[in-house]
Order: structure tokens, then sequence, then C-alpha cells
């Protein structure tokens, strides 16, 4: 080091300042600790790809659950995810972060959300269901009142109304290029500083990895990991995750002998499109799929043999999509199934839940998101729109990435479905219009959806088609840890001073979702990781 370059002491080193790592910075100011963040992100940034998020939190046996006569327990909710999960003979350590998550949602995720004033919706939303075989038995995931960037809002406001606030210190632009080791325990991290060519090295009593996982960057380590029975990884696919989660911090830990898991099980979106604001290469914006829409391949095809429907099986979907010509997707709907149903994966553009208004979320239910539906249609180069179908196929065949679409199978496959609605529902048939009905039966998701809405109806236009493609979001798997959140060598003893949480562990020893996921485990095993190392460090673990 030169006598310009930056050096920072402190008890504990933080490298992240997303979620999990502001958690456990959180818990140990107030024990007095001195704590280091540092950020790669500009300081706007800070709160990692959870800012970005919904706010879909899963919870068991919550009051909210409860309100609706929903009678939800651990075992219940251990059942569908060890199901869900398909956990291997060697996954002893994600198999009992399973189990603390259904036993200690309340007691810590939910307990942590509500000492910061964090408020959650009061409907319970039932994403993952399942499709081939079951997923969640019950509706468990809980939104914040706010989405993603109120959670981060509140966490970093906790922070910093602290009366003990000076104990951390935050360093942002700052890239950890390697780990330092001495005497058989890691003791800090050197890197650079992003704009002023300068180094830096921090020390410290313990380091906690919390940088996120290997799904962002340039998807380098996304297709190095693929998971091989997806076959090749699609050149269309886009990037949906943060945009430094790009698997450096996992190489530094695995030069120092510790264990990599489940890297190839990764979380996927099926059905991402360009983001009209881009600030990362192949940014992707991804969409909550209209359940209501039809979902075709791009040669006319109503992907098959089982209809997709989203809120089904995340993982389900983006397997059969890959398997279609030109691993992409389109979903064809109409302007009122648009307005009632199209919602956007993250918070930014989901204005009545993320500047929360009551009044602005009854009336997007009761006549639609126009702002929404309308900026997509207008700023997004993968909607396509037109009053018949024959221009609707037209306007996709000039985007169809050079598949040739057949015209007269794609309006066959419409007439079918619409013909059936115009039946009645006691001759349904059609598998999607059955679990239409399924879904109905939950009365947060009748007030969400169409009823059995006709895609060809003059009344319900224009016409509208929707480009989607496979897009990156999380990694499930991450850096093998025990429960104290302690980095696992190769041979599963802990790495002296070395600690992982939030996607870096892979939520949680590693790969806590297995397979898949029930989805609003990911922010809620951030939280739960935190508080572990957090408790950890205090008790000396």
């Amino acid at each position: 080091m030169s006598g310009k370059d930056y050096v920072y002491q402190s008890d504990v080193l933080i490298i992240g300042g997303g979620l999990a790592g502001l958690v456990v910075a959180g818990a140990l100011i107030g024990a007095g600790y001195k704590v280091t963040i540092l950020e790669r992100d500009t300081r706007d940034r800070l709160g990692g790809l959870a800012r970005e998020s919904f706010g879909g939190i899963t919870l068991i046996n919550s009051p909210q659950q409860r309100r609706f006569g929903i009678r939800d327990n651990a075992d219940l909710a251990l059942a569908d995810w060890l199901r869900v999960a398909r956990f291997g003979p060697d996954d002893h350590w994600p198999r009992r972060w399973a189990q603390l998550y259904v036993n200690q949602s309340i007691e810590m995720i939910y307990r942590w959300l509500s000492a910061r004033s964090i408020k959650l919706m009061a409907f319970v939303n039932w994403p993952e269901r399942g499709f081939c075989e079951p997923g969640n038995s019950l509706p468990r995931w809980h939104i914040v009142w706010g989405t993603g960037r109120r959670l981060i809002h509140a966490a970093l406001q906790n922070i910093d109304r602290h009366p003990k606030r000076r104990n951390l210190t935050i360093h942002c632009r700052h890239k950890v290029e390697q780990l330092i080791r001495a005497g058989g325990r890691v003791i800090g991290c050197r890197g650079s500083v992003a704009g002023r060519n300068r180094q830096f090295v921090a020390r410290a009593d313990a380091v906690v990895v919390a940088g996120g996982g290997i799904c962002g960057g340039d998807l380098t380590a996304v297709k190095r990991n693929w998971y091989r029975p997806w076959g090749t990884p699609p050149g269309n696919m886009l990037n949906g995750s943060h945009r430094y989660a790009d698997g450096l911090l996992h190489e530094q830990v695995a030069a120092l002998g510790g264990r990599l898991t489940h890297l190839d099980k990764q979380w996927h979106y099926a059905a991402g499109v360009h983001h009209f604001q881009p600030d990362r290469d192949r940014h992707g914006l991804g969409l909550v799929p209209p359940r209501s829409a039809l979902w075709f391949n791009a040669e006319g095809r109503r992907i098959g043999p089982h209809p997709l429907v989203s809120y089904t099986d995340t993982r389900y979907l983006v397997t059969q999509i890959l398997k279609q010509p030109g691993q992409f997707s389109w979903q064809l709907l109409n302007r009122k199934i648009a307005l009632k149903e199209l919602a956007v994966s993250g918070g930014a553009y989901m204005t009545a839940f993320n500047k929360p208004s009551k009044l602005r979320l009854v009336r997007d239910l009761l006549f639609g998101n126009k702002e929404l539906v309308n900026r997509l249609i207008d700023a997004c180069e993968d909607f396509v729109t037109a009053d018949t179908l024959p221009q609707l196929c037209a306007k996709m065949d000039r985007l169809n990435c050079g598949v040739r679409l057949d015209h007269e199978r794609l309006v066959a496959e419409i007439k079918k479905y619409d013909d059936e609605i115009e039946r009645g529902m006691p001759y349904f048939n059609d598998a999607q219009l059955r679990r239409l009905m399924n879904f109905r039966t939950y009365r947060v998701d009748r007030a969400r959806l169409c009823r059995f809405q006709k895609i060809a109806d003059p009344g319900a236009g224009p016409l509208i088609a929707i480009r989607e493609f496979i897009m990156t979001r999380k990694s499930m798997g991450g850096i093998q840890t025990d429960l104290d959140c302690r980095v696992l060598d190769t041979g599963e003893e802990p790495i002296a001073g070395l600690y992982a949480v939030g996607e870096s562990a892979g939520f949680g020893g590693g790969g806590i979702h297995g397979q898949g996921s029930l989805e609003g485990t990911f922010l809620g095993s951030c939280i739960l990781t935190g508080l572990q190392a957090a408790q950890a460090l205090k008790e000396g673990a």
C-alpha cells in the first residue's frame, strides 16, 4: 500500500450494503461494535436488489393470515418447502436453514419488520401454487406497503437514527478484489475505489460477505454455472439481477478454501422484457404475466402440453420456454386483460404500492392500472398492439427473431379458446380456464383477475402481444454456511473470521431453496441470515 491509499479498521467488516448487510450492521452497532460497510455501488443504491423488489416476504401463521382465516403452521410450510426444494442427501445445511425459516419467520422476520414500523398489506397473496405438483398449500406472500424501497428506507432510517450511529462507517464505490488471511484467520480485504484511482485495505476481527449472488454483471457467471438439464443458455437472455452480482466475491471465498454449492440453481423469470430505461447491458424488466393471457411460442403454438399460467411454478415456466424455438415466448391478450392483470415485478413502476395510496390501489383494482399499461405499450420495444389478429401477427413477425410465425395456427388457437369461453363455465375443458376457475375461489386473486375474458373480444381491444425472454434474477446457491453463518470449507469446517449472509450464502447454508422457491423467501432469508450472523458475532461464534 502507498501513503495515498485508504486504510480502514473496525471490529466487523461487511462487504456489501444490501438488505442482509444492513441487517447485520443494524444489529451490531447497538451492541457497541465498530462496523464498516464496503459497498460497490453508489450511496443512493444502498439496499441492493431488495431496493428494486416488489417487497414480498413469506411468513407463516402471520396476523394477516389469521385475519383472513388462513390457518397456517410451520409443519405444513416445511412440507411444502421440502417438496419444492427436492434437497439431496448432502443438503444438510440448506435443510436446517429451511427448518429455521419456517419455525422463526414470525419471531425473527416479522418482529424485525414491526420494530421498524414496516407495514404489510392487509391481503396475503398466493404465488407458486404449483403446476404439475403442489407448491404453496396456502397464501403466504406478504407485500411490504411501499415495496422494497420502503423496506430499505426503513432499514437505513433505523440505522441513521440509532443513538450509536457513529459506530458505523459506510464507504461506497469500493470494489473488494481480495480477501486477506493471516494466522489461519480472515482479517480483512483490499481493493480499489471507483473514480479515484486509489486502493484501500480494510481490517477487522470478522468479515461478513454480503455482496449478492452471481446472476448479474455480464452474465458470464450465470452461463458458466448454467443448469445442464436446461441445455444451452439462451443468447437473448436479459439481466434482471443487480449489476454487481457477478460472483467475484464467491471466487475469492473459494480461493481461501470456502465451499460453493448449488451455483447452477438459479431463479430466473419467464417473462422479461427489455428495460426502457436501461442502466446495464441487456437490462431487463420482469413482468408479472397476466394469467388470462395465452402463452405462445415463436411459431404460434400454445406452449404445452399443459397451457402455461403464471402464479403456478416459475421454474417450470422457465423450463418449458427454454425448450421452445428461439427460447423466448409471446403472451397474447387485450387491453382489458392488461389493465386488470398486468404488473411489473418491482416497486418502481407499481405506483400505488411504491408510493402507498389506498385510494389509488382501489382505483387501479376497479378501473385498471392505465398509467403502467400505457407506459409499457409506448416505451417498451417488446409490446405490439393492433385492432385485428392479422395486423397483430404482422407486427409480431417483425420482432420474431428469425423464427417463422404460423399466423393461421395462432388465430385458430385463439378462436378455440374464445369459443370455449362463449359456451360458458359448465363446459370449460381448457386447462387454463380450469386453473382460472380455481384461482377465482380465493378472494384476493378474484379481485385481480378478469372474469374469463375472451382474447379477440372487439369491445376489449386493442389486442396486445408481448415478446418475453428469460430474465436472470437471483442465485439460489452460494457460499456454504452453518447456522451461525460461518463460511465452511470443503471439509465443512468453519473458516475463522469469515461469515456470509443473504444471496451470497444462497440465502442460507449455500442453498436454502434447493431447486425451487415458494417465493417471498428471498427477502425473508436476507433478514434471517443477517440476524443470525449478528447474533453469532455477538456470542463470539
